[in-house]
């Protein structure tokens, strides 16, 4: 059985919309995006609270609350690219 080409060229041209990119981030590329956003004012929050301190216009409490957020938010960044790593590393190994 021959499958002329003229079939699968329109099948091609009809799924292609569905692999262009969207004007806008969907899904998991908001989520990405807004931690990035999150994780960057954390640090600079910390940078400043840091600032603060060092000039005597800050408490030590708001230093040591500002500094353990920016240290849980490098954590947690430095957890989730390792399991991205760790997956990638494991999608290489897959038999083709």
């Amino acid at each position: 059985m021959q499958l002329p080409t003229n079939l699968a060229a329109q099948n091609y041209q009809a799924l292609r919309p569905a692999t262009l990119p969207t004007d806008g981030m969907s899904g998991a590329g908001d989520a990405i995006q807004n931690a990035a956003a999150s994780f960057q004012e954390t640090l600079a929050s910390a940078e400043n609270a840091s600032i603060a301190a060092m000039t005597g216009d800050a408490d030590p409490h708001s230093l040591v609350q500002a500094l353990t957020q920016a240290e849980l938010a490098v954590e947690t960044a430095v957890t989730v690219r390792d399991k991205v790593v760790e997956a990638y590393q494991e999608i290489l190994r897959m038999p083709i």
